[in-house]
């Protein structure tokens, strides 16, 4: 997606490490998205393994029931919320980023160019469904494809000056947590899986999926992170695109931005969903009216509401326009929680009895390392943001 842009940054701060990471997440990915899908199944009295449970937040209430039978739910709503919004965050402020190195010439900075893309993406409070939001993901996919060819054939063009005695063996200890960040929150699919799984006509085949999708990520993200780090050593940017010529750089720009539009909806949609449903939608529970009608249709506080979200992205964006340093933080913040920490906690928390002893030291071993990886890379975007201003 739109984040592997900063995976070479990564690499320049973690040199042979930092690939070592994009294998590893991959991997420790890949088992808890299995693990956390095993949560969502029991069995029965006849021995039959069945889905009791549709979603992150009922694994999570799962957990902490019958104390605290709805606490895990709003941690996992805060947490992906949180993640939800700065993604669409992240999306303003590349969009700013790219149009102003594209068009240095025009009056016109970063910050007028973010509202400018924030103005294109106000629509996105009227979506209804996700149909419409699955058709300017097929553009988006379609514009990625054009903006990796172009790159990687650039950087191929310029093969005979990789610096190989660039990629280092030791790591920035101040920078390089940050790309842990960086690195984690490129792989961020732990909320949409039980989703996923739950609409495949063949559930049998989801680890196959997982597998291959992560092998084939794993790959790519690796190759795209060392050939454009190669290409530009020690002045590899935050954004790689900022590092091509001025020509090539306008044309991929506006691929980019066009891209980074057209994911915008699908992450503000999710986000939109999770806060109807927890705070408008959630029965007796809910603490404010619900924001349909009798006849389905948004009201107009509602819809109010949508256009305040779209609102709120671009004045963060505004504001804290670091595109590699934010991915950090809500890598670290929330991908690190919803990808490692919570997956293995609930694995233990509700298959302890049924579990295998290197199980439990997976389990284990996740937890811990995912938790020191989210606290120091919480910390040093932190610092590197307050380094920014």
């Amino acid at each position: 997606g739109m984040f592997v842009l900063g995976l070479p940054y990564a690499i320049l701060h973690g040199g042979y490490l930092g690939l070592f990471l994009i294998i590893f997440a991959a991997v420790v990915c890949c088992y808890t998205g299995k693990i956390l899908i095993a949560c969502l199944y029991e069995e029965n009295e006849d021995g039959e393994i069945v889905r009791v449970r549709d979603s992150y937040v009922d694994i999570a209430n799962a957990c902490c029931a019958p104390r605290f039978p709805t606490l895990g739910g709003r941690i996992v709503n805060v947490a992906q919320i949180i993640e939800l919004v700065m993604t669409c965050i992240l999306y303003v402020v590349v969009s700013g980023n790219l149009m102003y190195n594209s068009f240095p010439n025009l009056p016109v900075s970063q910050k007028s160019w973010s509202i400018i893309a924030t103005a294109v993406l106000l629509p996105c409070a009227f979506l209804k469904n996700l149909k419409a939001v699955s058709k300017f993901s097929l553009l988006c996919t379609l514009a990625h494809f054009v903006i990796n060819i172009l790159v990687i054939a650039y950087c191929l063009s310029r093969a005979r000056d990789w610096a190989w005695d660039k990629v280092k063996f030791y790591i920035d200890v101040k920078k390089f947590p940050i790309s842990i960040g960086i690195i984690v929150f490129s792989y961020t699919s732990q909320i949409f899986l039980p989703s996923l799984e739950g609409n495949m006509q063949n559930p049998k085949e989801f680890h196959c999926m997982m597998n291959w999708t992560h092998i084939a990520a794993c790959i790519l993200k690796g190759l795209f992170a060392l050939v454009a780090y190669l290409t530009w050593a020690d002045d590899t940017k935050e954004v790689i695109t900022d590092n091509l010529p001025s020509t090539i750089r306008a044309v991929v720009n506006i691929f980019l931005v066009a891209k980074a539009l057209l994911s915008y909806p699908l992450p503000f949609f999710a986000a939109v969903e999770v806060l109807e449903r927890s705070l408008f939608q959630d029965g007796n529970r809910a603490f404010f009216p619900n924001c349909y009608g009798g006849d389905g249709r948004l009201k107009s506080w509602g819809l109010t509401l949508r256009c305040a979200l779209v609102v709120f992205t671009l004045l963060m964006a505004i504001y804290v326009p670091h595109f590699a340093l934010l991915m950090g933080l809500t890598g670290s913040l929330t991908g690190a929680g919803l990808c490692f920490l919570l997956p293995s906690l609930f694995h233990l928390k509700l298959l302890w009895r049924k579990l295998l002893w290197h199980h439990v030291f997976f389990d284990v071993a996740i937890f811990v390392i995912g938790g020191i990886c989210s606290v120091s890379g919480f910390i040093h975007s932190l610092e590197g943001l307050i380094e920014a201003f």
